[in-house]
């Protein structure tokens, strides 16, 4: 019963501290946000940061893990009334990329993420991107709808264009302008994947 209790009170301060991360990372940005202010908003000390993390880069892997988990999700919703599972393909990829317009995903995922963490490709949210586009692409190809192509290489070239179309909107001084041509550019990328016209 003790050690249910403590592992209850872990999951807590953890579930504490990614929410006040994530709210600091917002709005300050990683570098600015500071761990003393930021575990003191939870009653926490930098010591449960410390326990459940490792350190502030590991508080931030897990806050990049939530967002991006939720970015999947919502582009798998915006994908859902496509009328079939190509469109549903480049409805989700468009829906990532427009996510680059979010302040929080912006500032999280797209900018601090890649400057603190590395290579998102690496990350364990990207791979679970990366394992759903295979079995789309699969699926595709089954129907005949894709060119015989390696799955995995056709996969990861499409998560590839939308996060880098991602970060591209991220970064630029325009986001609303570069936006568009970031899709349109995606989506023929995409199309050269196509057995035949549609």
């Amino acid at each position: 019963m003790v050690a249910r209790r403590r592992l209850e009170a872990m999951e807590q301060n953890r579930s504490k501290l990614i929410a006040a991360g994530r709210k600091a990372f917002a709005a300050e940005g990683f570098a600015a946000a500071s761990m003393d202010e930021l575990t003191a908003s939870v009653s926490l000390t930098r010591g449960a940061l410390y326990h459940n993390f490792g350190d502030k880069a590991g508080l931030l892997a897990a806050v990049v893990a939530q967002v991006d988990g939720e970015m999947a999700a919502r582009a798998r919703e915006a994908s859902a009334a496509a009328a079939d599972g190509w469109e549903r393909l480049l409805a989700e990829g468009a829906a990532y990329i427009a996510m680059a317009l979010d302040p929080e995903v912006r500032r999280i995922v797209l900018l601090d993420g890649p400057a603190f963490l590395g290579d998102p490709s690496r990350w364990p949210s990207q791979n679970a991107c990366l394992d759903a586009t295979k079995r789309t692409v699969a699926g595709l190809i089954a129907d005949g709808v894709m060119k015989r192509v390696d799955i995995e290489a056709a996969a990861r070239l499409l998560c590839g264009a939308a996060l880098n179309a991602a970060l591209w909107v991220a970064a630029s001084d325009d986001p609303q302008s570069v936006l568009p041509k970031a899709v349109h550019a995606f989506r023929l990328m995409a199309e050269g994947f196509l057995l035949g016209d549609r």
